[in-house]
């Protein structure tokens, strides 16, 4: 066994490719081994498992600066430098995050789980660097390296960043990872010869000698140039897929076969040198090595572990298979709606759309500022477009949302799967903002379903309004609790008091809060609670719940600017309108703080907004006692070069 000894990337470079190529096989026998225990990203990594050791061998971490964009191939990289017993509690509190993360290691630079960011980051680091003559070329012996899957570049940022670096000239090494997610050309002898040639110093120089001379040769000068400059022209039209890269000022060479660690090594190598940006155009497969993974439809993107669920408890349907059903109902009878989503097809259960009603279907890639533009132009023409993507994906469009949809008051629904507090992937994941950043646009209404039955009604509502709406679920299904559902606009009592409390718990919190009643036993009998439903707030729910002493809200988003603010400002209205008595009230949801990685219940719990924890929060508002202050681990600062 090979991978024991490998502690440091430094152990990498007294190794054989023969010994490489057997510590390939251990690091992919220990990732599959990893990840169908604890969960994670299994189909990606397994494919840049060589490309990782030929990095890490050429390059000299963390004195260069390794991106990985997305931090989802990043686990390779972890293994190589040092955090291999760290695997045993992948993505679980205490153990590795599924990301890169600064506080674990300085070989991480960024946490990259958003995607096309890295070559932004990448241009930043160049230009800091130079200006302290620490970049190769610049006075310094220090690289800057991006690593971008090919899904990455369809995100418009990684664009703008590849304008820029080619515009300044940023000496920045960029490793195309194809792994047949988007173009992926052939690597035959004859492409691998040129890139070779490409990459070669003297051929470059001889070529610009003769490119600078040739012209001035009498008579045939302009002929001979012209014949020089097809010729090479040819060599770059046979080599790489098209001119893109290069007239962006970006010198592009590839495709290298992602596997083959020599080669990788020698184009490396020679692009280390080159003056400015560069593209390395690598191959590689998705899933190498793992035959369920190759044979899946989705490489295995991310291994999920089977549900596991108490005896007495059938196996509940999700939201997001609630909601693709929903759908795939609504849109046989009315052909206007159309989905839209950001390369969150699988995930956000578009999958049965796609396949009945592919005209109607668009998949723009990691592109969710375009998607929520273009279904703002959908909606101007007639359509109903349903934007379905994560809850923490939103806020890469909010502009987008706010003024292209919200300003023109457009008909566009937005479907947030994986809203609130969604557990193993950490910060980056967590879909706390979604809540207040659409009640922030005016005329936005919010649907926040407390169980799966409701996702029908709800969406079908969405599709018949003509203002923006909004419907969001979490990743994880609550138990059901009183067995019934709401209708339309309005919010759904679910257990009148005395008066004494009401509680207006949204969406996930709602059946928490029902079972913090049942905790309470005969003093719950005194709280009245709400199924809030839709947002902004029932004007009926807001009358009954001044008519209470005591008020407390509850959601699983951020209690800065969310439902609780808004609920708490329309019920100070009402009182001044009509001239009563405010009542004491309590705003609870997650705080303002970037939370670490951990298993979405067991947070909730530290915040307070499990059942056990409302009953506590519920107990001590009807007693007048103070509540406690709550802290949960926070994800690291930030360290600079």
């Amino acid at each position: 066994m090979i991978l024991p000894s490998i502690e440091t990337p430094a152990d990498l470079k007294g190794l054989s490719y023969g010994e490489l190529n057997q510590l390939s096989a251990e690091i992919r026998e220990f990732i599959i081994s990893t990840v169908t225990t604890t969960g994670g990203h299994l189909g990606s990594n397994l494919g840049v498992v060589e490309l990782t050791l030929a990095l890490h061998r050429v390059f000299e971490s963390p004195k260069d600066i390794l991106l990985w964009d997305t931090g989802h191939q990043s686990y390779v990289h972890k293994l190589l430098t040092g955090r291999r017993y760290g695997f045993k509690n992948l993505r679980q509190r205490g153990g590795l995050s599924g990301y890169p993360n600064r506080s674990e290691s300085d070989h991480d630079w960024i946490e990259s789980s958003h995607a096309s960011t890295a070559l932004s980051y990448a241009h930043g680091l160049s230009v800091a660097l130079a200006q302290k003559k620490e970049l190769i070329g610049h006075g310094g012996k220090r690289h800057v390296v991006a690593v971008v899957g090919d899904g990455s570049l369809t995100g418009g940022m990684a664009y703008e960043a590849l304008n820029n670096l080619g515009h300044s000239n940023q000496r920045v090494v960029i490793i195309l990872n194809d792994n047949g997610r988007s173009y992926a050309p052939t690597i035959s002898k004859l492409s691998g010869s040129l890139t070779t040639l490409r990459l070669n110093r003297t051929y470059i120089t001889m070529r610009e000698r003769l490119r600078r001379l040739v012209p001035h040769m009498p008579k045939v000068g302009q002929a001979a140039y012209l014949g020089v400059h097809g010729v090479t022209s040819v060599v770059r039209e046979m080599v790489t897929p098209h001119t893109f890269f290069e007239n962006l000022g970006v010198r592009y060479v590839g495709p290298i076969d992602g596997h083959n660690i020599e080669s990788l090594e020698t184009a490396l190598r020679s692009a280390a040198e080159w003056d400015g940006p560069i593209v390395v155009h690598v191959l590689t497969e998705k899933g190498r090595g793992y035959a369920p993974a190759l044979s899946d439809k989705m490489k295995m993107h991310d291994f999920k572990l089977p549900p596991r669920f108490d005896e007495e408890d059938a196996a509940p349907t999700s939201f997001t298979v609630a909601f693709a059903d929903a759908l795939m109902l609504l849109a046989g009878i009315d052909k206007r709606i159309v989905a839209i989503t950001a390369a969150m097809a699988g995930p956000t259960g578009l999958l049965d759309f796609q396949e009945r009603y592919p005209a109607r279907f668009f998949d723009v890639g990691i592109a969710e500022q375009h998607a929520v533009t273009a279904a703002a132009g959908m909606a101007m023409g007639g359509l109903k477009p349903v934007v379905a993507i994560y809850s923490t994906f939103f806020s890469r469009a909010f502009d987008q949302a706010h003024l292209d949809v919200g300003l023109l008051n457009l008909p566009v629904v937005f479907v947030f799967d994986r809203a609130g507090v969604t557990g193993d992937d950490g910060p980056s994941h967590h879909g706390l903002l979604d809540i207040a950043l659409c009640l922030a646009i005016p005329n936005m209404t919010i649907f926040a379903p407390s169980c799966a039955e409701e996702i029908p009604g709800m969406l079908a509502t969405a599709l018949s309004m003509s203002t923006p709406t909004a419907l969001r679920f979490p990743k994880t299904l609550p138990k059901p609790f009183d067995g019934r559902i709401g209708d339309g606009l309005k919010a759904r009592r679910v257990v009148r008091g005395d008066g004494s409390l009401c509680v207006l718990a949204v969406g996930k919190m709602a059946p928490n809060a029902y079972r913090a009643l049942e905790l309470l036993g005969d003093e719950g009998a005194k709280i009245t609670l709400y199924d809030v439903r839709v947002l902004p707030p029932d004007t009926e729910m807001i009358d009954d719940a001044l008519s209470h002493d005591r008020i407390i809200t509850i959601e699983d988003g951020t209690r800065h600017g969310g439902a609780g603010t808004l609920m708490v400002s329309a019920i100070r209205g009402r009182a001044q309108e009509l001239d009563r008595p405010f009542p004491t009230t309590r705003i609870l949801g997650t705080p303002r703080a970037y939370l670490e990685h951990h298993k979405p219940d067991a947070l909730l719990a530290e915040l307070g907004l499990d059942p056990e924890g409302l009953a506590g929060a519920f107990s001590r508002l009807l007693c007048d006692a103070p509540e406690f202050p709550r802290t949960v681990p926070e994800a690291p600062r930030p360290r600079y070069v």
